[in-house]
């Protein structure tokens, strides 16, 4: 009985479950102790059942490689193989801890079918997202070839013209700012060391191919800000995406205008009114009347002053005066008393 039993599962597994799972679980060292301490920790294991579910396994390593060409062209970058794999041991783990309801061999085919589920699923995101997300320019990406388990360099090449990645058309004003951002959500995939290349082209308007360009700046990073705008300034700007190297990942332009300030009318200087015309003579006259009140005003102050000099001695002396005879008449009060 147990052997038609797993002779039912096993067919079942190569019918329906094995051939719709492709991913690169094969290939990941994670899943494949994940099963072996599974199957050594199992101790009412018989040895016939140890190696049933050996079999099993290594049959499934084997169907996965073969059918993980027919999905994404066999190819998975290492995040969507981490998020597989970890939810697949989740479930694995989790699996194995409820009751059992039939034979390990069963238990087995049920959690590899919900492990198709789990690879489907991620896989149909990565292809649709994450496998050469480049709209244009050039793109090498680091994927895993399921058929070898190896990691390599895939050839994202966009449909557009070769590495163009659009023209933008900037308007500043003269003496604003201008910001040249020619960074693209792809260029974080990018393997290896990077740099941006800024040129331009002075005052131009449009440009071809050939055009030569002045080198501007050289740079890790993607935006450069052209501060204190002058009306020289502005022309064709050329953004380049090196690799480490040297190729061409992606080209940028920009198309910058920078409008003058308008000039304003030069200020008018306010002129004073003219002063009224005044006769010589009158001003004579009035000179030599201030002159003359001016001297009857020093001589009273020099006549005041004497004035008060005067009546200050003339106080001192009578002062000094009485003092003296008050001396004589004190020494007189003295001189007649007994």
């Amino acid at each position: 009985m147990a052997a038609v039993q797993f002779s039912v599962c096993w067919l079942f597994l190569c019918a329906c479950v094995i051939p719709g799972v492709r991913s690169c679980l094969q290939c990941d060292l994670a899943i494949r102790h994940m099963h072996e301490d599974f199957i050594s920790t199992k101790h009412k294991l018989t040895v016939q059942e140890q190696m049933d579910l050996v079999k099993i396994i290594n049959h499934a390593y084997v169907t996965y490689q073969e059918t993980s060409t027919q999905f994404s062209s066999g190819l998975i970058d290492f995040t969507t193989l981490y998020r597989a794999q970890t939810e697949y041991q989740s479930e694995f783990r989790r699996h194995w801890k409820e009751p059992s309801t039939g034979s390990v061999q069963w238990d087995m085919i049920k959690i590899l079918e919900k492990g198709k589920k789990i690879l489907n699923k991620h896989l149909e995101v990565f292809v649709a997202e994450g496998l050469c997300p480049n709209e244009c320019g050039l793109l090498f990406q680091s994927v895993m070839n399921c058929s070898s388990c190896q990691y390599g360099l895939h050839i994202c090449q966009s449909d557009t013209p070769p590495k163009d990645c659009g023209v933008h058309q900037l308007v500043a004003s003269e003496g604003k700012q201008a910001v040249l951002d020619c960074f693209l959500p792809w260029h974080r995939l990018v393997v290896g060391h990077a740099e941006y290349h800024y040129s331009w082209k002075p005052g131009a308007t449009n440009f071809t191919a050939e055009d030569e360009f002045e080198v501007l700046v050289v740079t890790q990073d993607s935006r450069i800000v052209l501060n204190q705008l002058r009306v020289s300034e502005q022309g064709v700007y050329h953004c380049f995406l090196l690799d480490q190297h040297g190729t061409t990942i992606s080209q940028t332009h920009f198309l910058l205008t920078v409008t003058p300030v308008p000039t304003s009318p030069p200020r008018q200087i306010p002129t004073l009114p003219s002063l009224p015309h005044v006769k010589v003579s009158h001003v004579r006259l009035h000179t030599n009347t201030l002159i003359i009140i001016l001297s009857l005003l020093t001589s009273l102050s020099i006549t005041g002053s004497m004035a008060i000099i005067l009546y200050v001695g003339m106080t001192v002396r009578r002062q000094k005066k009485g003092e003296a005879e008050e001396s004589r008449q004190d020494r007189l009060n003295r001189h007649s008393s007994p």
